[in-house]
């Protein structure tokens, strides 16, 4: 049962500001440490939100557009500040690693490339995906559970987006009405009642023709309104549009790009601050993040309401965990194709395992600490792995 509803927050607006600056600025990892380092630190180490509004923070930002992280931090921004605690941890959350793509941004363009950024993502990519692969492990047993129907559907959605390597929204609300009709059998008359008030509106953004800013705005507002789940689904949309279709960046700036977004902390996302900023400089880059970030913020907003009012309904907690299920097996599916792309040797494979076995062993390990380990390690050891 969701008791946050008439509790007072125990802690200030200011506070919930500076946590999501400080998430932002060192939270590395992508979106799946970043939703485990909110489990741990705003559910478990403060018990400044529930665990039942983390789970339906987590499922609405599965099943609606947008970055994933960035959703659950608006969430559960707005569990107890409503719309400006949304509005707050949303752009603290954001503007650390924004200011911090502009920086490099701004160096790309003048030094014409990052060569030294392949050896630091060398080593930072391995222990990245040890980080996400405790984080998927601890999200995993906090919230399946031992439920055999919510570990099948665990099952079935990390398969699929290994096979995929794709996050397929209608799968998660399908999962959750799974868990709906198994747990409440409903009959006919309560369909509209339990779940009318559970699926979101979608922003519509329609495509138009214009000046380079103006094309930048629509395209990566489409990024951030049809773009469901993680980090992980938007890089083949931006690659379509950014290389494929504009040309506004050829294969190598668009790898670079995406690397950039994977060294720096906070969400995977703010590579489109990046590429903004390729294409047209410090307006380019604030026209690409903003548009990526407010439909996701505005469909969050508008849909938070109705899951803290049904949030107590039996129908809707079985929608809720049968989507977080769901949603936790695709994160973790996502770990394991990330973990092709980086662990590319035996150094990489060995980086990753000793990173998720410090983490499992000190669990108080500052990951930051472990980040720029591993670019150190990179950096000394990629010159001599390619030469």
């Amino acid at each position: 049962m969701n008791t946050s509803v008439t509790k007072q927050p125990s802690y200030s607006l200011w506070q919930l500001m500076c946590y999501f600056l400080r998430l932002g600025t060192l939270g590395f990892g992508g979106p799946v440490a970043l939703v485990g380092y909110m489990q741990r630190d705003l559910v478990e180490r403060r018990g400044w939100i529930s665990e039942a509004d983390y789970k339906e923070g987590l499922a609405l930002s599965q099943i609606a557009p947008g970055p994933l992280a960035a959703q659950l931090g608006i969430y559960l921004g707005y569990v107890h500040y409503r719309v400006i605690g949304a509005t707050v941890a949303g752009f603290a959350f954001v503007l650390p690693s924004f200011l911090m793509v502009v920086a490099l941004g701004w160096a790309y363009r003048l030094y014409g490339g990052l060569a030294w950024m392949q050896a630091v993502f060398y080593g930072v990519g391995a222990a990245v995906i040890g980080i996400m692969a405790i984080s998927a492990h601890k999200l995993a047993t906090k919230n399946v559970g031992k439920d055999r129907l919510l570990w099948a559907i665990f099952a079935a959605l990390a398969a699929i987006t290994i096979i995929t390597q794709s996050e397929i929204a209608w799968l998660f609300i399908g999962a959750g009405v799974l868990v709906w009709l198994v747990r409440i059998k409903p009959g006919f008359h309560s369909t509209a009642l339990g779940l009318a008030p559970v699926l979101p509106p979608l922003q519509v953004f329609a495509g138009a023709d214009g000046n380079l800013l103006l094309q930048l705005t629509l395209f990566f507002a489409k990024a951030g309104a049809f773009v469901f789940g993680s980090g992980l689904a938007v890089v083949p949309f931006l690659y379509a549009g950014v290389v494929t279709e504009f040309h506004w960046l050829n294969d190598k700036q668009f790898v670079d790009a995406v690397a950039v977004a994977m060294i720096t902390p906070g969400p995977v996302v703010i590579t489109t601050g990046f590429i903004g900023y390729l294409v047209a400089g410090l307006p380019g880059a604030m026209l690409a993040a903003g548009a990526t970030f407010v439909p996701c913020y505005l469909v969050t907003v508008i849909a938070a309401p109705h899951f803290k009012k049904y949030g107590k309904r039996p129908a809707l907690l079985a929608f809720v965990d049968g989507i977080t299920a769901a949603a936790v097996g695709a994160i973790a599916g996502s770990v394991v194709v990330l973990a092709m792309r980086s662990i590319v040797d035996i150094p990489t494979a060995a980086l990753a395992i000793v990173t998720a076995g410090v983490l499992l062993k000190f669990k108080k390990t500052p990951e930051p600490l472990i980040v720029a380990a591993a670019a150190l390690i990179g950096l000394a050891i990629y010159p001599l792995m390619h030469t």
